[in-house]
């Protein structure tokens, strides 16, 4: 008997360290992209210290919900999912600190203010990407799906309805990550900038009809993993106005959002800043679409 419990006990800690493990891949693979962006060393430098603080305390409650979906392992309650949601924070902060002081980007006289700044930007990015290492390097075991099961049995009616009349919203606060996690690769870049220069009111119409067509199209047209099953008979544009638009709508507010932070829009007028948001809000819409097939 002895050893069976010890058996039971075991796989526990080692489930979390090879989650640890796979959140330190997640943290380098997706945050890579940003660890080598010139546009995002130097708002290290330039960055308003309040925003870079408001950017820091938004992604702790970030990652606390997107913990309770994919941690480093199974969580049951807040404080576990607020532990894991530190870990991966820790993760994003010492892995790219490391690879900024790798590439020479760190040190040499630099002020403490800018590498505390460049350390927390892109602690970010790779914070949100330690937390999908789970889900895209794990796999759902057998215990996952027993759990889940007998969770459901023991919990009765009352949880699967709660389960059902949060799904909607946990579905747009995935968009949101996806979008937040796109949104921070592409907004510091000049490009954006000149696209929007560049764009006519027709453009930007255009634009906006492209993001909603593939936005529609790659969550619920194609048959991805993950898409969202609707009940046979259901018309498109019931699909359109409760997923795709307000999917949309996060997109865009996740990127006004972002280029605020990142002091895109200071001195702009408004028709820029709203060209900006809809060039932004394109791959962001692309992010919200693939957050849930990520996730």
């Amino acid at each position: 008997m002895a050893d069976c419990r010890k058996d039971d006990a075991d796989p526990e800690p080692r489930e979390f360290l090879v989650g640890l493990g796979r959140g330190a891949a997640g943290a380098l693979i997706f945050g890579l992209p940003m660890l080598m962006t010139m546009e995002l060393w130097q708002l290290g430098f330039y960055m308003e210290r309040k925003r870079l603080l408001i950017l820091v305390l938004v992604n702790i409650p970030l990652l606390v919900l997107l913990a309770r979906r994919v941690g480093f392992e199974r969580t049951y309650s807040f404080t576990q999912a607020f532990r894991d949601a530190m870990i991966a924070y820790g993760l994003g902060i010492s892995i790219g600190a490391t690879i900024l002081l790798l590439f020479g980007d760190l040190g040499g006289g630099m002020s403490w203010s800018a590498i505390v700044g460049k350390v927390a930007i892109q602690a970010v990015p790779a914070s949100i990407g330690a937390l999908l290492g789970r889900s895209q390097l794990g796999h759902q075991n057998s215990s996952d799906t027993a759990t889940k099961v007998s969770s459901q049995k023991t919990g009765g009616e009352d949880a699967v309805r709660d389960e059902m009349s949060s799904n909607y919203g946990h579905e747009l606060f995935l968009m949101a990550v996806g979008a937040l996690f796109l949104n921070l690769n592409v907004a510091p870049t000049e490009e954006i900038i000149l696209i929007t220069y560049k764009m006519t009111p027709w453009h930007a119409l255009a634009t906006i009809i492209a993001s909603i067509a593939i936005m529609h199209a790659f969550v619920y047209a194609v048959a991805f993993k993950g898409t969202h099953e609707m009940p046979k008979g259901t018309p498109w544009w019931h699909v359109l106005m409760r997923f795709t638009l307000p999917g949309y709508i996060v997109a865009m507010a996740v990127s006004v959002f972002v280029l605020w932070l990142f002091g895109r829009l200071d001195g702009k007028a408004v028709s820029q800043m709203l060209t900006s948001s809809i060039v932004l809000s394109f791959p962001g819409a692309v992010g919200a679409a693939a957050a849930r097939l990520i996730l």
